[in-house]
């Protein structure tokens, strides 16, 4: 997917997604975009390559929520981030988060967790009968790659001073592995599919992570400039 990696391939993908965003805008169109996937796969790059092309009136970036003590519905605090007409909800970790990880440490039933994602999927299903896009990604890297990058960040002082005793002590990766395998299986829908991104290489998991976004893009907005300026008052 995308335009190559890095260089001039890099810069033609941002290009291209600058226009879709400025149809997107023009037209009071919709879109949801999810950056899940391993620590130390590149979710965090992908987001800044994405954004660095993008007006930033016209997206709002959310990141890994505390944990909520309100006792509200568990998808609640996600309702109050979805986007206005024109403009893009990003969110570097999401209501998939959550779920994994309860699910990897044994705090959801079978019950329980099949409830949880029938609500996703009607929540997700909601947002794309009100007319948004939603783009989710996985950024997938090997558990040795995974490795690597985890001691280069531990051995750098202001890179490991961010990482909180939750990220340091996270469920066994077989444990993960198992429940997201488990939530692609019930959660990969045709109203909101997931692209599986290749992110060993760095600068092609960015690119191959852009490209998908770009080809969403592409297929939900107009691609011309309406005839009547008029008409945009009318959009979305």
């Amino acid at each position: 997917m995308g335009g190559g990696t890095g260089g001039s391939g890099m810069i033609a993908l941002q290009d291209r997604l600058a226009r879709l965003q400025l149809a997107q805008i023009a037209y009071r169109h919709r879109a949801i975009i999810l950056f899940e996937g391993w620590e130390g796969s590149g979710r965090r790059a992908a987001l800044r390559r994405l954004t660095a092309a993008w007006d930033p009136c016209h997206f709002a970036t959310h990141c890994a929520p505390d944990v909520d003590k309100s006792g509200r519905h568990w998808l609640a605090r996600y309702w109050t981030a979805l986007p206005e007409a024109g403009s893009t909800a990003l969110f570097h970790q999401s209501w998939y988060g959550p779920l994994v990880a309860d699910r990897a440490h044994g705090r959801l039933n079978d019950k329980a967790w099949a409830r949880r994602c029938d609500e996703i999927n009607e929540f997700e299903a909601q947002q794309r009968d009100h007319g948004t896009l939603v783009v989710k990604l996985f950024m997938d890297i090997a558990p040795a790659t995974q490795g690597e990058r985890i001691a280069a960040i531990e051995a750098d002082p202001w890179r490991r001073a961010l990482r909180t005793p939750v990220v340091r002590a996270p469920p066994p990766r077989d444990a993960l592995q198992a429940a997201w395998s488990e939530l692609f299986a019930q959660t990969d829908t045709r109203w909101a599919p997931w692209h599986l991104i290749d992110a060993n290489k760095r600068e092609e998991g960015e690119a191959a992570a852009l490209g998908a976004i770009a080809e969403a893009l592409q297929k939900s907005v107009p691609l011309d400039p309406p005839a009547d300026p008029a008409e945009l008052q009318r959009a979305g």
